[in-house]
């Protein structure tokens, strides 16, 4: 990955470069942007750029040459000095990031605008919750407690470090204090106020905005080879979410604008308005038996719905990014609950994300959940 290849974030991109020439980068990056932004391909552009060959001999380049051995070896993450650590759940014996890695180097050198559901689905990953786990921290260590094989520095990157559990967090912030030398250490998150605060401030912030509707588009044009209208439409409904813009265009044709997300939220909505309770049950089984990341999706889904019913109902309808089906059903939804019984949801829908976070049984969390919707909205 080249900066040249990333589109828009030059501001980003000429921040790093500087940095880099001027000998003030930090020995910890966080690439802080949201699910589907540039935050892995500019930690994999720097990666890229420290190590190129042809940079070394000529200090004032701005981005990796991409024809020299390291960046050949980065391109294809098989750099000796690039080491990787990411979610992963018990696969058939399968449980540490390099024992995925061949799995990894496949999925990521296809996009680098990639979530964790679609790591999942690309390994089979199971019902279980994702995370990276104490024994991956202390291959970090293993890993970074050798010298530089190839490379002017060692690099680390770390994906969605928010999914580490605690022991596996620890160890990090030893190392990030006591770091080794010639190391970066690039994080990459979504969330970061799941990380401790004490590695936050061990880290350089770097600040990654969504793309613009003009650079999706731009993207979709380019690799996809889509018309001008048709690679529009998906920027738009996708809200600069790179990854999200890139399942609409793989979709098919004609139901670019279909989500199953909608349709599992729809149908629960008139099963409570209905209070057909049978197959509110039904329902409650079928979500208990998904992946973990597939059911905090489907809650996520439903609170930025809810948050659209709101704006609706207040005269927004100007700020709603929705296609045709889900703006009408929230125009018709809307007409039946009231402001307070929306706020009252998504106070209720918060609160069952946080039980299903600590693993509580999903299938009870979605029957309260149904429980409590079909009397608010029938009151």
């Amino acid at each position: 990955m080249l900066f040249s290849e990333i589109i828009g974030h030059d501001d980003t991109k000429e921040t790093l470069v500087r940095a880099v020439q001027t000998n003030h980068l930090a020995h910890a990056l966080l690439f802080d942007g949201r699910t589907g932004s540039a935050n892995m391909a500019l930690a994999l552009a720097l990666a890229t750029y420290v190590n190129c060959e042809t940079r070394l001999t000529e200090p004032d380049r701005t981005d990796g040459c991409g024809q020299c051995a390291s960046c050949i070896k980065t391109a294809k993450l098989v750099h000796p000095d690039l080491h990787m650590v990411y979610p992963v759940v018990n696969i058939k014996g399968k449980n540490s990031s390099e024992s995925l890695l061949p799995e990894w180097r496949k999925f990521l050198t296809a996009s680098p605008y990639r979530t964790l559901t679609d790591w999942l689905d690309a390994t089979g990953g199971d019902n279980k919750q994702a995370n990276i786990s104490a024994e991956e921290a202390r291959n970090i260590l293993q890993r970074l407690s050798l010298k530089a094989y190839e490379g002017a520095y060692k690099l680390m990157i770390i994906w969605l470090p928010e999914q580490m559990n605690a022991t596996a967090a620890n160890a990090l912030l030893k190392v990030l204090e006591e770091p080794p030398e010639r190391t970066l250490f690039l994080l990459v998150t979504n969330q970061p106020d799941k990380l401790l605060i004490t590695i936050l401030s061990r880290t350089q912030r770097i600040p990654i905005r969504n793309f613009t509707d003009t650079e999706v588009a731009t993207y979709l044009r380019q690799t996809l080879n889509f018309d001008e209208t048709k690679a529009r439409r998906i920027a738009y409904l996708s809200d600069g979410d790179m990854a999200q813009a890139m399942q609409l265009g793989q979709s098919k044709a004609d139901d670019l604008a279909s989500s199953n997300q909608h349709t599992w939220f729809a149908d629960w909505m008139r099963a409570c308005y209905r209070q057909d309770l049978t197959w509110l049950v039904k329902q409650a089984d079928e979500f208990d038996k998904i992946p973990k990341e597939r059911q905090k999706n489907l809650f996520d889904y439903s609170l930025r719905l809810c948050r659209d019913l709101f704006l609706w109902q207040q005269g927004a309808e100007q700020l709603l990014r929705l296609p045709d089906d889900e703006l009408n059903f929230v125009r018709n939804f809307g007409k039946v609950l009231k402001p307070a019984l929306i706020e009252r949801m998504v106070g209720d829908l918060n609160e069952g994300a946080y039980h299903l976070e600590r693993n509580a049984r999903a299938k009870m969390i979605l029957l309260d959940l149904s429980l409590t919707f079909t009397r608010l909205i029938k009151r």
